[in-house]
């Protein structure tokens, strides 16, 4: 088994630490769904005890991104297409709602970031690095929201996306995906700067519902995941 691995920070407790790492490799499709994943493996590759491997184990399960059969293991969770549009539907009306005060004005700083962060996405798209790019593509959006005191509500929206992020993930395989996409945050940054809601709303009701209309050509190439 090969996962991406951080270092723990001062701040987490080694529980906390376990779970960040295992929740990130299986938003980012490092631990495919369906396959089975071990106590044992977890602490050798993290260096750590079997207790807080566990205890992660069971807080993911409960988030619907384990399931854990009795006597038989602990998998991934497929993907749940009804959360993945669920979230999609949450985000959607509140980033939305956001935009709409967003387009009324913000400060140059949150314009000079975005623009900052929309180049660092075009390097990406050179080197094809696609978990940095999910990060830039995160942060972007979180700039958003940072610009009109909504990080709360970015935050809200955060906690009901992993299923959500798990497809959009793949939907980067795409060809041309990203390339799509950057496109969009371009066009919605200068419907920003041009204070155009309607042009802003147009954009990010495009961005955001590309899933819906992708979920089936997911489903043909992964199966499996589903």
């Amino acid at each position: 088994m090969k996962i991406d691995i951080f270092p723990q920070t001062e701040k987490t407790t080694v529980g906390e630490y376990v779970y960040d790492v295992l929740k990130m490799n299986i938003v980012r499709m490092k631990l495919e769904p369906g396959n089975r994943i071990s106590e044992n493996e977890i602490s050798e590759l993290l260096g750590v005890s079997r207790t807080p491997v566990r205890e992660a184990f069971i807080k993911l399960s409960r988030e619907g991104l384990l399931y854990i059969l009795p006597q038989r293991g602990t998998y991934i969770a497929k993907i749940d297409l009804d959360q993945v549009e669920e979230a999609r539907f949450i985000r959607e009306v509140l980033e939305s709602a956001v935009l709409k005060i967003v387009t009324k004005g913000i400060a140059d700083e949150y314009l000079d970031r975005l623009d900052a962060n929309i180049e660092e996405q075009r390097n990406c798209l050179v080197t094809r690095d696609l978990s940095k790019y999910f990060e830039l593509d995160e942060a972007f959006h979180r700039i958003i929201f940072e610009s009109v005191n909504k990080l709360r509500t970015w935050i809200v929206i955060d906690q009901v996306n992993t299923q959500y992020k798990r497809v959009r993930i793949l939907s980067y395989t795409f060809d041309n995906m990203i390339n799509s996409l950057i496109d969009q945050h371009a066009q919605l940054v200068e419907a920003i700067r041009q204070k155009n809601d309607e042009k802003a709303q147009l954009v990010i009701g495009n961005h955001i519902r590309k899933l819906i209309h992708e979920q089936a050509d997911l489903k043909a190439r992964y199966p499996k995941y589903f």
